[in-house]
């Protein structure tokens, strides 16, 4: 077993009200006991982040289940007859599965968004959030146990003021902070200068009966830097802060030991910062903290989830007035330009429009990294694979007409994206994988359950209001943070990219990989190609640069996994 229930004694309170009552010690035979009696409905009593599994000797079949909303990794593969589980890839690899790269998937994770289910890895799976794998000796099966179900546009929603949906909310997310201070041993908190956060701190505080310690971490570069804002939050909260300076120097000497410990991509080194991150709370003697994550995926917290909100929820707004709100959600949002906002040509995208009504803005910004990412494919790659470029193949596996018909766009598109970024790439590059790389538990309060499964029933106007997204987070712990971070807009945790410092050690280190035998021996980009872009960087603007750097960013993520694993073509 793998993860935090906030001990078992929680477990039983989780019940509600089953006579039942746990007898046994150990964490195993705790896990038998539940499954022996309740069997698979024992998945919707568990509160907190886990993998699981577990093998049922009378029927002689094994059950293996993973969190909501995949916080904890759990990985599968079939071979010589043979069923292999495990939280790691490589551990599979070990264990005698064949290190062979997915082709396919490769060209969905670098042009659109990785599949929740598949790996860029062949014949290697993942069991998806919210999902639990039953297999027998000759049958395995994949099923869903839980998902975000936001109400029908015309559902009757509750009439609520303002007030009370930030009462209901401050509710559910003080006890999902409060139960994972529940610990042994020291607990600590990642803050960034963000709201979600600074939400966290303030919260915990309440509830910690010593000073918290802040772990912090800050660049040089001013557009990246949050540890001013921090710090002004850690004083009014009473926090111990703890800062740790990331330097470009840092980001090149352990890139490769990042990327092989969260073993899929990245378009920007915040993940290797967060990597050294967990080392500096391991060496400061923590083993768990309780992070932000989730927020931004329930509340709108990025800016393309409010430009989905200007374009297709104008009612009763006046057309001139969205404009103007478009072009100064571009004008300052710079650093999130072909990450979190379109940049450049689109792809097409028809499809997606068929199916969905409407495209998502996060898509269309995908697509446009699409479009960057098609001339640099080596010329058989890109006839293999470039027709597919638009269909997301992810929405094979979405019910359509089951979760989103109906639904507010908004909606569509956190649900869409929660399938998508969740999983796949915030709690892996930014969450579990790097915090487990030095064996720091980390426990995410915005993904408590019951916390979500508010959220997703309270309108979508509490999740953004005009320019102000996750509204009613803001109004709920207006007390506990402050002024600052109270007016500030969200802004993606992001480490300064590359080539914007053309003279530093990781720019260096981008260079030296991608014009060298690394990157040829990648049977899916044309070297050519690609050095052609690196020599044009230097004569672009900051911002066509930093959405370019990202492209950068996958193949080096690609050649790193290359060399650490020895995949084969």
């Amino acid at each position: 077993m793998n993860g935090e229930f906030y001990g078992f004694e929680a477990i039983q309170r989780e019940l509600e009200g089953r006579s039942h009552r746990l007898r046994t010690k150990s964490d195993s035979e705790i896990a038998l006991h539940l499954y022996e009696d309740f069997g698979l409905q024992c998945l919707h009593h568990l509160r907190g982040e886990f993998a699981l599994l577990l093998w049922d000797e009378t029927q002689r079949r094994l059950i293996a289940a993973r969190d909501r909303f995949g916080i904890k990794p759990l990985f599968y593969a079939w071979h010589e007859d043979a069923l292999y589980l495990a939280s790691e890839v490589k551990a599979l690899f070990a264990a005698g599965v064949p290190a062979r790269w997915d082709h396919e998937n490769v060209f969905h994770a670098v042009t659109m968004s990785k599949h929740q289910a598949r790996t860029l890895y062949d014949g290697v799976f993942e069991i998806p959030p919210g999902h639990f794998l039953l297999a027998t000796e000759k049958h395995l099966q994949v099923n869903q146990y839980w998902d975000f179900n936001y109400p029908k546009a015309e559902a009757a929603i509750p009439k609520r003021t303002d007030g009370e949906y930030a009462a209901e909310f401050r509710h559910e997310l003080e006890e999902a902070v409060r139960i994972r201070l529940r610990a042994d041993v020291p607990v600590g908190v990642y803050l960034s200068g963000g709201l979600d956060s600074c939400s966290v701190l303030g919260l915990a505080a309440k509830h910690h009966p010593e000073p918290i310690r802040a772990f912090t971490l800050t660049f040089r570069e001013v557009a990246y830097d949050e540890g001013p804002i921090a710090k002004e939050m850690a004083a009014l909260a009473g926090a111990e802060f703890y800062p740790t300076a990331i330097r470009q120097q840092d980001l090149a000497d352990h890139f490769a030991d990042a990327i092989a410990q969260s073993e899929t991509l990245c378009v920007n080194a915040h993940g290797v910062a967060k990597y050294l991150l967990s080392r500096a709370v391991r060496d400061a003697g923590y083993k768990v903290v309780i992070t932000g994550e989730g927020s931004d995926e329930i509340l709108g917290g990025y800016a393309h989830f409010r430009r989905d909100m200007l374009l297709y929820n104008r009612d009763g707004q006046d057309p001139e007035e969205v404009e103007r709100m478009m072009a100064w959600l571009d004008e300052h949002n710079t650093v999130s330009r072909g990450l979190l906002l379109p940049d450049g040509e689109i792809g097409p995208l028809e499809g997606v429009k068929r199916i969905l009504g409407y495209v998502p803005s996060w898509i269309e910004t995908f697509s446009t990294r699409a479009v960057k990412m098609r001339p640099l494919f080596a010329p058989d790659f890109r006839a293999r694979y470039g027709p597919l470029e638009g269909k997301y193949c992810f929405l094979d596996d979405i019910d359509v007409r089951g979760q989103l018909a109906g639904r507010d766009a908004l909606h569509q598109s956190l649900y869409l994206w929660s399938k998508t970024a969740l999983s796949t790439y915030i709690l892996t590059m930014l969450g579990d994988r790097m915090e487990m790389a030095h064996s720091i538990e980390g426990r995410v309060p915005f993904l408590d359950h019951k916390l979500v499964e508010l959220v997703v029933s309270q309108p979508a106007n509490q999740k953004i209001r005009g320019m102000r997204e996750k509204y009613v987070l803001r109004e709920a712990v207006k007390d506990v943070i402050t002024d600052t971070v109270y007016l500030r807009q969200k802004h993606p945790f992001l480490s300064p990219p590359a080539t914007l410092n053309p003279d530093d050690t990781f720019n260096t280190y981008v260079q030296d990989t991608l014009r060298g035998k690394a990157l040829a021996s990648l049977p899916f980009f044309d070297q050519k190609r690609v050095i052609e872009l690196l020599d044009r960087m230097p004569g672009m603007d900051e911002g066509a640069r930093t959405a370019n750097d990202q492209v950068l960013m996958l193949l080096v993520n690609m050649c790193v996994l290359q060399e650490r694993f020895g995949l084969a073509a």
